[in-house]
């Protein structure tokens, strides 16, 4: 779920793959991820111990990397994005299975993951889990008591008007109503949807502002009292500024998986499972670790961080919260017309 603008290393990399991509050499690898997802100088590092030239592009969101797939300019061998886009991209066709034979390092991955990306790859054929990560509240403990945050309510309560930042994000912000109310964040059913953004339309006087990347650094800054928001984004505005804190509700989350597969338009297989291996090495993904600051679902890096780190809950949610937490799912076309519908109206009310 990460979302992060283009970084300047990227950039260079996106002007190679704009030049030249469509086919390339034997000796390269395209690859499309999420926004300051991926440590550059690991890519530096492949590029050195393996001679393939990678072409690397970044994107915002789940929605923009499918536009960017679907486009057809750019012959991509690999890519990362979020569970319910991997789900949707399985069941059009564009994904290829992965030969896990072929991606030894596969092994340094707690198979827990691979579980709950059955939710969205349900015979493991065609992801590998990269990150993962829950969707919760951050909040300001100078500002807001612990047990006010407990509940999805306390984005409702009116003692805290233009001290609340939303998502602006149809998916993530229509989570959090439908939680509240008990439903599940999966849900197509009109009634259910309506009434959550009654609640919505409700809730926008007392919005600070709806936000993506800016939000940690608003918290950071003390602008507002909590936001929604990832929880990997949330461990590192904690780290900046020590009154913040992180809580995911008791009514329940998103729990998601970002994970790498191969598009229907990959032409440099091996080297993608090169690159695939490559991240399943202990000293890459720690270094991956350390520049995200995600949940990583690498059981070998997972053992060496200090148990400090271990038994941040911000960062490792304990499984009694994963319990409550569902893995978002595609939506068919007129569900998702639906939903972005009804976002339209509560951004125009």
């Amino acid at each position: 779920m990460k979302r992060k603008i283009l970084s300047a290393f990227a950039a260079a990399f996106l002007l190679g793959a704009l030049t030249g991509c469509s086919g390339g050499s034997d000796n390269s690898l395209v690859v499309l991820n999420y926004g300051k997802y991926l440590d550059p100088e690991m890519l530096e590092l492949f590029e050195e111990e393996t001679g393939i030239h990678v072409e690397y592009e970044e994107y915002e969101s789940p929605e923009e990397m499918y536009t960017k797939y679907k486009a057809g300019s750019i012959d991509y061998d690999l890519a990362c994005t979020s569970d319910y886009m991997v789900q949707k991209l399985i069941g059009e066709g564009e994904v290829l299975e992965m030969n896990y034979d072929n991606i030894p390092g596969i092994k340094n991955l707690d198979q827990t993951y691979f579980e709950f990306s059955k939710a969205f790859d349900p015979e493991n054929k065609y992801s590998m889990p990269y990150f993962f990560g829950t969707v919760g509240i951050l909040y300001n403990t100078k500002m807001v008591d612990a047990f006010e945050v407990n509940t999805w309510d306390v984005l409702w309560d009116e003692n805290y008007s233009g001290q609340i930042i939303m998502e602006n994000s149809v998916r993530d912000s229509f989570m959090v109503p439908l939680k509240k109310l008990g439903y599940s964040l999966n849900t197509t059913d009109e009634n259910e949807l309506q009434k959550a953004l009654d609640l919505l339309i409700d809730q926008k006087p007392l919005v600070y502002a709806y936000l993506v990347d800016e939000s940690s650094d608003e918290m950071v800054a003390g602008n507002a009292a909590m936001a929604l928001v990832y929880s990997g984004e949330a461990a590192a505005a904690k780290i900046y500024n020590k009154d913040l804190d992180y809580v995911v509700p008791m009514e329940g989350s998103n729990m998601w998986i970002d994970s790498w597969f191969l598009p229907k338009t990959c032409k440099h297989a091996q080297n993608a499972e090169k690159f695939l291996d490559f991240l399943c090495r202990k000293d890459v993904a720690m270094k991956n670790f350390e520049y995200v600051y995600y949940a990583t679902p690498n059981l070998e890096v997972y053992k060496a961080l200090d148990k400090e780190v271990q038994n941040d809950p911000t960062i490792f949610p304990p499984h009694e919260v994963l319990e409550d937490c569902e893995v978002l799912s595609s939506l068919d076309d007129d569900s998702t017309k639906l939903y972005n519908d009804l976002w339209k109206k509560l951004k125009s009310n």
